[in-house]
């Protein structure tokens, strides 16, 4: 099998199995904040579904990452598609028997389920050549772009079905969960894809990992990316419902925000490998920066959509070039350690502008929501800056 073949081989399982778990994470994105709103009491609560999302995820990614040292990345992904059929069950339930508290521990468990999700671009990664890895690992992140067109269309389609809205948009879960144990059960493991911790380097400490250069560009770029676009992405379909948009509305513009996830996936491993990932997670920065200019000049359906649009190309520059980064910063030994750490934090600091985006949208507006996301943005740019000048040389590692 040539070059070309093995990619395929190696990389096309992981681009479904994320396909599928996209896809079940966008629909939720898309219908959470709605449905907390309407069984929530105290509709400050509202957005509380989503950010428990980031909660179970930030909880299962150290236990997932141990989990797939002893036992394989195989094994892990299939535990983490049963904790997604767990949540579809579980918010199911709680939209039946109008319990806001049920359907909020159930999306902690689609968490659950997305803290298991975010080791298939670090296995990606592990699957193939050097030379490679940023373009194995932004063709997993592609799998976004079925889950774009996908998660919302099955949200239109299943929200008024049967007599209790939304019920079927979460049955529907369970139904991507076994789709997805069909193909990642095809999944093909060589040497390198076999339990993480195979080897026989010396591993560092979390305390040295944490002091080199690339680490802290790595995690400054992806924690920002994913805190920015959480917070506004959470705050976006109630504020179109405050705005007088219905659900169709905030479904088709999530939709298009999803394709600038995802799309640009295509690409983004090619460009990182030309320009470098620091010169493209800065052009990310940028491209926030222009979401922040939509997003503040009006509440018409065009500024939602481009904005939005704006924001999720801003976040695949961001968080691909933010992992390609990390993968520089480890030895083999440390591959579990290093990627748990940064995907905790990423989530950690997820969780919390989630819960920030339901309090300031409650108390101050759309307008304060996006406000918030520019000095994150450049402190992000000045570590990226402090990198470039001062932490080149630390990438070789000994």
């Amino acid at each position: 099998m040539n070059a070309k073949g093995r990619f395929l081989t190696n990389v096309f399982p992981l681009v479904a199995g994320q396909a599928f778990f996209q896809t079940a994470g966008i629909l939720v994105a898309a219908l959470s904040g709605l449905v907390g709103y309407n069984l929530a009491a105290d509709k400050a609560l509202a957005t509380v579904p989503v950010a428990v999302i980031s909660i179970g995820t930030a909880a299962a990614l150290i236990p997932a990452s141990l989990f797939m040292k002893k036992y394989g990345r195989k094994r892990g992904f299939m535990l983490g598609i049963g904790l997604g059929f767990v949540a579809g069950a579980l918010t199911s339930l709680g939209i039946y028997l109008v319990d806001f508290w049920l359907f909020v521990v159930g999306n902690m468990f689609i968490g659950a389920y997305q803290g298991f999700s975010q080791y298939y671009r670090f296995a990606a990664a592990e699957s193939v050549e050097e030379a490679e890895r940023s373009k194995a690992i932004s063709w997993v992140v592609s799998g976004g772009v079925f889950a774009a067109i996908a998660g919302p269309s099955i949200a239109r389609f299943t929200k008024d079905i049967g007599d209790i809205p939304f019920l079927y948009s979460y049955v529907s879960i369970m139904a991507l969960s076994l789709l997805a144990m069909v193909v990642v059960s095809r999944i093909r493991y060589d040497t390198r894809q076999s339990a993480v911790g195979d080897t026989d380097q010396r591993e560092r400490r979390l305390s040295e990992i944490l002091k080199r250069p690339a680490f802290i560009g790595a995690i400054a770029s992806s924690a920002v990316g994913s805190a920015v676009m959480v917070m506004v992405m959470t705050a976006t379909p109630i504020t179109m419902k405050i705005c007088g948009y219905n659900a169709d509305d905030s479904s088709i513009v999530i939709q298009w925000h999803v394709l600038g996830m995802f799309v640009p996936s295509f690409f983004t491993g090619d460009l990182i490998q030309r320009f470098g990932a620091v010169r493209v997670i800065c052009c990310g920065i940028l491209i926030f920066l222009l979401h922040l200019s939509l997003a503040l000049s009006g509440t018409d359906l065009i500024h939602f959509t481009t904005g939005l649009i704006f924001l999720g190309v801003g976040w695949n520059f961001m968080f691909i070039g933010g992992t390609a980064l990390l993968t520089k910063s480890y030895a083999a030994g440390d591959r579990a350690k290093s990627q748990a750490f940064h995907d905790f934090m990423v989530y950690a600091v997820a969780t919390l502008s989630s819960f920030t985006a339901g309090a300031a949208l409650d108390r101050w507006g759309w307008n304060v929501v996006n406000l918030i996301a520019a000095p994150l943005l450049i402190a992000a740019f000045a570590i990226l800056l402090w990198y470039s000048f001062s932490g080149r040389k630390s990438e070789a590692l000994p």
